[in-house]
């Protein structure tokens, strides 16, 4: 098959962007990177739609651009192809006037976005988890664990008073900073367990239960002590959010929800904001974890509590649906998928040109 004409000039123009890039930003700047893959697949995009090459020229031009810039990674026919389909999911990304919510795209590694745009079809969701993967700072392996949790079904989610308990828009903020239900699935703990063995389950995966309550939470303590008038009192789990700026007393419950679970939360939170709480911070916010509640019962337990207190389940494993499962790639075609993208500090490395 023959190069069209004008296939040497597209050729010359794309080595010249890459050049260019290259030249700004050493290929290291991930804007700059995720601007020169988009306008390289608007190029590819509009030219296909023009002329009508079909898929050949993606192989040839991929085959020129590794003879030309051997030393070059990333540009791959696989990756090309990504390429026009990034384009084609951001057409406005780079435009005087993005969407609201799209420029955050260019902040995430280019990893970060073949793994959503593999795996997140809806662009109201995808765009929620562009906007947490930048926010919270997560890893492509956390982000890819978010994205099979469901956790943009999961976040603000929990049975909560803080509307009636706090100011707007603080009572926003500490809804959206919880989930129901929390995914333990990272514990290994037998039926029958008590609930001093999930604390200290999840004290010793501290890491992994941080990830899982999101950014902004700091570890105070487990067990943490507290002496009222003759008596001592022991918080299962105490953190501060360095964000809301306020301090966070988690309740661990085994088996459902009870109504009075509600008043001894809010014993700990009045002791907290007594004993530990400075004038500049919020009011302490308590948050029961329990393995199941009834939403009703647990509304109404919190009705008359004085302290903003949240209500959420959790569970040690989650089984996704039938249709989800069957609608998501393998593991084995989605390392497949993103072969092309993990090579050190540039985003997308090449396989096919080494």
């Amino acid at each position: 098959m023959s190069k069209p004409n004008d296939y040497t000039e597209l050729l010359a123009e794309i080595k010249a962007r890459i050049q260019t890039a290259q030249t700004r930003a050493v290929l290291a700047a991930n804007s700059e990177l995720i601007r020169l893959y988009w306008q390289i697949g608007e190029q590819l995009t509009a030219r296909q739609a023009r002329e009508g090459w079909g898929a050949g020229v993606i192989p040839r031009l991929a085959r020129d651009l590794h003879n030309e810039l051997p030393e070059l990674k990333g540009f791959s026919e696989r990756n090309l192809k990504l390429m026009a389909q990034f384009f084609r999911a951001y057409p406005a990304l780079f435009a005087d006037h993005a969407p609201i919510g799209q420029p955050a795209v260019a902040q995430l590694p280019w990893a970060h976005n073949v793994l959503l745009m593999q795996t997140v079809k809806d662009e109201r969701v995808r765009n929620w988890y562009v906007g947490q993967a930048v926010a919270e700072g997560w890893s492509r392996n956390v982000l890819k664990l978010q994205i099979a949790s469901q956790a943009h079904r999961r976040q603000g989610n929990a049975v909560t008073n803080f509307a009636a308990r706090l100011p707007a828009p603080q009572s926003d903020l500490v809804q959206q900073a919880l989930k129901d239900p929390y995914i333990f699935d990272f514990l290994t703990l037998q039926a029958g367990f008590q609930e001093r063995e999930l604390e200290t389950s999840l004290v010793r995966h501290l890491e992994k239960f941080l990830i899982e309550l999101g950014r902004g939470f700091a570890f105070v303590g487990r067990q943490y002590h507290v002496t009222v008038g003759e008596s001592d009192f022991y918080i299962d789990l105490l953190f501060y959010h360095l964000k809301l700026r306020c301090y966070l007393v988690i309740d661990l419950k085994r088996g459902d929800f009870k109504p009075e679970y509600a008043g001894k939360l809010n014993f700990y939170c009045n002791v907290v904001d007594d004993t530990l709480r400075h004038a500049t911070d919020a009011p302490t916010i308590g948050l029961i974890l329990c393995q199941g509640k009834d939403r009703v019962l647990a509304e109404y337990a919190l009705r008359g509590i004085d302290k903003p207190l949240g209500i959420a389940s959790y569970e040690l494993m989650r089984a996704l649906p039938q249709s989800l499962q069957s609608a998501l790639p393998s593991i084995e075609s989605l390392e497949a998928e993103l072969a092309d993208a993990l090579n050190g500090s540039e985003p997308s490395a090449d396989k096919d040109s080494e």
